[in-house]
């Protein structure tokens, strides 16, 4: 008897999963079925609804579009902790950034040759810093992080929970805290890393209705607005 439960629990819980991900997806559809040009005219939210759902149901058709995110690095929050893991038995320092940000969906029309940027709602990114895959989320092998939206206690938001190693961390950190005002951090994540966590795409993993993330790319942008400034003003006659 207790053979035969083991082997349907892990076949239960997938049927709960689906179901939980199908009653998302119902209630983002009305938002997800809607044209490509009406983007321009929904709010940010309905955006983000619209994005999920055509990664969900729709993912040949607007992989076409290319669609990227862009999360723009607000501020920074780094937690250091020492002694007994939240999540293991062990005992040891645990390393956690979290990212206040404002997220883009950047899409490409091929036929026009054009790209349209589309702001779709403030978030956070939650990223711990290890050199092994943590404990807390949950990932699958590979995997990097997941998205998810609407948090219960940030309805509207969109969310990133993910890691990265001790070597990442090191080559961003510096840009994360740099005190020129024309320096910019942004995580990029292209489409080709984006997937549904659904059947079918067992690689990646994460609450009903959320994206799997599979790479994490940093982006630090450098204005040159400040030497620009000082080129002209050397050059000019006295």
């Amino acid at each position: 008897m207790q053979n035969e439960y083991s082997q349907r629990s892990p076949v239960s819980l997938d049927e709960k999963n689906e179901k939980l991900r199908r009653e998302v997806m119902r209630a983002l559809e009305p938002y997800g079925e809607r044209g490509i040009s009406d983007l321009s005219e929904m709010s940010e939210g309905e955006r983000a609804k619209w994005l999920f759902w055509n990664l969900h149901e729709n993912l040949d058709e607007i992989r076409r579009l290319e669609p990227k995110l862009i999360a723009q690095v607000i501020d920074t929050q780094l937690t250091i902790r020492d002694g007994h893991s939240m999540w293991t038995e062990k005992v040891g320092v645990e390393k956690k950034l979290a990212l206040n940000c404002k997220w883009y969906l950047l899409l490409v029309y091929t036929a026009l040759q054009n790209e349209d940027s589309f702001l779709i709602g403030d978030g956070w990114i939650d990223l711990f810093i290890s050199n092994s895959t943590p404990h807390e989320p949950v990932l699958q092998k590979n995997q990097k992080g997941y998205l998810d939206a609407d948090n219960s206690l940030h309805p509207g938001q969109i969310f990133l929970n993910g890691w990265i190693t001790e070597d990442v961390w090191e080559e961003i950190r510096q840009h994360l805290y740099s005190t020129s005002p024309h320096c910019q951090t942004e995580l990029f994540l292209r489409d080709s890393f984006l997937f549904p966590v659904k059947p079918g795409f067992d690689f990646v993993t994460g609450p009903p209705g959320s994206i799997g993330v599979s790479n994490l790319e940093f982006r630090v942008s450098s204005h040159t607005t400040d030497r620009r400034t000082v080129r002209r003003n050397e050059s000019s006659p006295r």
